[in-house]
């Protein structure tokens, strides 16, 4: 467990997303865009979501800058482990861009850390169908699985991590270790151990 929240939050602090340049057009929008394109630069993060959900109120070619000022808001609050405040902004960041498979994965990050694995593996799952190159989705999500015992599903998503990163240590330890679960979990039961002797009596 230790070792996927390691990988999850360099992952996560990876996720440095740069809003986009406000483009030209309705001036008060295109202000307001630019306003929070600083204030993200600053880390201020509540006022870039503000004034990016101004703009994009505005003018709805601005709704990737509030998007992208959800995502790094979320990001902060979950490495705040603000956790429940990072699943909101993650949720409304899905909703404007729905293809971005980095706010898939920041979310996912988050239902791990509050044990919501199943949430985790949908979003795990979202993350591959967007973006299918990216290996690290199949890492953790092939996690999850070994987690619920699903070693066969495990070792599919270890097969295709392994075939986007080949010689991967992790990985390949991983299907050394499936193999043996799984190699355990069809084998016999072994025969249960005799009883225990009875302690001797005091004379």
């Amino acid at each position: 467990m230790k070792r996927i929240f390691v990988f999850s939050t360099i992952g996560l602090a990876a996720l440095c997303f740069s809003q986009s340049t406000p483009a030209e057009g309705n001036s008060e929008a295109n202000k307001l865009a630019r306003q929070g394109s600083e204030a993200g630069k600053e880390k201020n993060w509540d006022e870039a979501v503000d004034s990016s959900r101004k703009a994009a109120e505005m003018d709805h070619k601005y709704a990737p800058n509030l998007a992208a000022a959800l995502q790094q808001r979320a990001t902060a609050s979950a490495s705040q482990n603000k956790l429940a405040e990072a699943i909101t902004d993650f949720d409304e960041s899905i909703k404007i861009n729905p293809k971005s498979a980095s706010t898939y994965e920041g979310r996912a990050y988050v239902h791990m850390k509050m044990n919501d694995f199943e949430k985790a593996f949908a979003d795990y799952s979202d993350a591959i169908k967007i973006n299918p190159n990216e290996a690290r989705y199949y890492q953790y999500r092939g996690y999850i699985l070994e987690m619920k015992g699903d070693f066969k599903g495990a070792m599919a998503d270890t097969e295709k991590l392994l075939k986007l990163k080949k010689g991967d240590a992790d990985a390949q330890a991983r299907k050394a270790r499936l193999e043996t679960r799984m190699k355990n979990a069809t084998a016999p039961a072994p025969a249960p151990p005799p009883p225990a002797p009875a302690p001797n009596k005091a004379p």
